[in-house]
């Protein structure tokens, strides 16, 4: 199946083109008369969910067996009722939507998933291009096997793990096992951010697509691109050739070039991100324009937790770059690869040398959160008083090297090429 649909990089979309193309899905991924789970974002995603879900529902009610959500939570914390109904803007009620269910991705609990497979280690030795040789085991959210047919609703922007996000990442690491989320994290972080933030097909990406090639139940996916004015595209078909189709409109639309690297750069995170561990995108986004030996300060005076999920971890072992874990692998290979790729993901690259115990980040990662000095001193990041941060002192001053981002998380910044 290829990908249809509609996408501008000079306008967005109207309600009725939205609603043409999302009547012209549905018939092609042939959903009605089928019991249909809908895989969701959680709210750390801008996507309209309240729109998208009405216009989903006016053109299959009535014509379905079942219309259920499931939220690819990955490892992030479950939403509530109180946190459902704001994402799709009318009542969760005891997990129920109208005539549907809602369903949190509990992946904290074993009897969750279903394991479908293995992908074999000669296998994952070609997909990574030699850098592993592993099995690695694919568990997934049992739900996905209860349903007669799929439908992955979400947005594409660049991501720091698997190039673009969207598409079958909704199965891996949306609702997927520890296994393969540990996996995919960790190849993405020893092939760093810095090359694989926007850069389209990635052996991340061609890990995931190998997963999703063992689920039985067919599957359609409705990919966006969105900003905050709208949404510039909207395609279905395949998981793989929907996600394909949005990713090259996202990077016209999410990517900001910029003619030379800054020495500072403050990002501005919105309440979107509660934790460091969703608001490190302000970090993500902006590292491949941040000069060496430069600067990105996280402001954020709302977070005050470093992860809700694995902040014990995280005081465990600290923030460090890729090279400081690969040379001291014995000693960490048992922490959860994830949390691993979180951690160098947001101090960036740089250097460890293993003879001296000499760690040498390229740049330098400053909070100025609701995270005391003492926290951030022992997880080896720098710490900034949010409230002795005046915005207005830092705004308009590129010529001098300084760049402050509102909304920072979604927009990747990268220079242009020659620069």
């Amino acid at each position: 199946m290829t990908a249809n649909g509609i996408g501008f990089t000079d306008r967005y979309l109207s309600e009725a083109e939205l609603a043409s193309v999302i009547a012209e899905g549905v018939e092609a991924l042939g959903l009605p008369g089928r019991r249909v789970l809908v895989i969701i974002p959680d709210g750390t995603r801008t996507m309209p969910l309240a729109q998208m879900s009405r216009l989903l529902e006016e053109q299959l009610a009535g014509r379905v067996k079942a219309l259920d959500y499931l939220v690819a939570l990955g490892t992030h914390m479950l939403m509530d009722d109180a946190a459902l109904s704001r994402h799709f803007g009318r009542p969760v009620t005891g997990g129920r939507l109208g005539a549907g269910r809602v369903f949190n991705h509990r992946w904290m609990d074993a009897d969750t998933f279903v394991r479908l497979g293995v992908i074999p280690a000669e296998e994952v030795r070609s997909l990574t291009d030699g850098l592993f040789a592993q099995e690695v085991p694919v568990r997934l959210n049992r739900l996905v096997l209860e349903y007669e047919r799929i439908l992955i609703l979400g947005p594409v922007f660049p991501h720091e793990v698997v190039g673009f996000s969207g598409g079958n990442k909704y199965f891996f690491p949306g609702v997927a096992g520890p296994e393969i989320i540990n996996f995919t994290h960790w190849l993405g972080a020893v092939l760093t951010n810095y090359r694989v933030i926007g850069s389209g097909y990635t052996p991340v990406r061609a890990v995931i697509d190998s997963a999703a090639r063992m689920i039985p139940t067919p599957a359609g996916c409705f990919a966006l691109v969105v900003t905050h004015e709208g949404v510039a595209g909207l395609y279905y078909g395949s998981p793989q050739e929907a996600w394909q189709s949005a990713a090259a409109l996202s990077a016209h639309k999410h990517i900001v070039y910029v003619e030379k690297p800054y020495r500072r750069v403050i990002s501005v995170m919105p309440r979107l991100y509660d934790d460091l561990w969703t608001g490190a995108k302000g970090m993500y986004k902006m590292e491949p324009v941040v000069a060496d030996g430069g600067e990105v300060v996280i402001f954020a005076p709302h977070i005050g937790e470093v992860s809700y999920t694995h902040g014990k971890v995280l005081d465990e072992i600290g923030y460090h770059t890729r090279d400081y874990f690969l040379q001291q692998w014995e000693r960490f290979k048992h922490h959860p690869w994830g949390v691993l790729a979180h951690s160098t993901h947001v101090k960036g690259l740089g250097t460890y040398d293993a003879a001296t115990g000499i760690e040498s980040p390229r740049i330098q990662v400053t909070l100025a959160t609701g995270i005391p000095a003492a926290r951030c001193e022992r997880i080896n990041l720098n710490y900034l008083d949010p409230a002795a941060l005046y915005l207005e002192d830092w705004q308009n001053r590129e010529a001098e090297g300084v760049l402050v981002v509102p909304r920072a998380g979604e927009m990747l910044y990268r220079l242009r090429e020659g620069v």
